[in-house]
């Protein structure tokens, strides 16, 4: 591969959080953090399904079962009031961003030097 092409490469690292207990085959990955992230910056699971273009029902369906699979509470759910994170789902997605980025940093790294 020419150096030229190489350089407009990047890895992309799909970091994943599941249960080893669970049943189901629900993550926390990258689509489940950006529903979080939604909600941490707009304040409800709709908005945060509407920024993504995503129907409400899915997003509520992801995080139903994705909070089944992990066996925690990621929202706080106040009717009309939006949503809010739980102290576990605040934490679960800082440590899930922080690992993310971390991964992802070390892989272009890693990348660059074989493609220099």
């Amino acid at each position: 591969m020419a150096k030229s092409k190489a350089r407009k490469l990047t890895p992309i690292i799909r970091l994943a959080i599941k249960c080893e207990e669970a049943d189901s085959n629900s993550q926390f990955g990258r689509g489940v953090a950006n529903l979080c992230q939604g909600v941490r910056e707009l304040g409800s699971l709709n908005a945060a399904a509407k920024d993504m273009k995503m129907a409400y029902s899915k997003a509520w369906r992801i995080i139903k079962e994705t909070e089944a699979a992990l066996g925690m509470q990621l929202l706080d759910r106040d009717g009309a009031h939006g949503s809010t994170l739980t102290e576990e789902g605040n934490k679960l997605l800082d440590t899930y961003l922080e690992i993310d980025a971390k991964l992802q940093k070390v892989a272009e790294q890693e990348f660059a030097k074989r493609f220099k």
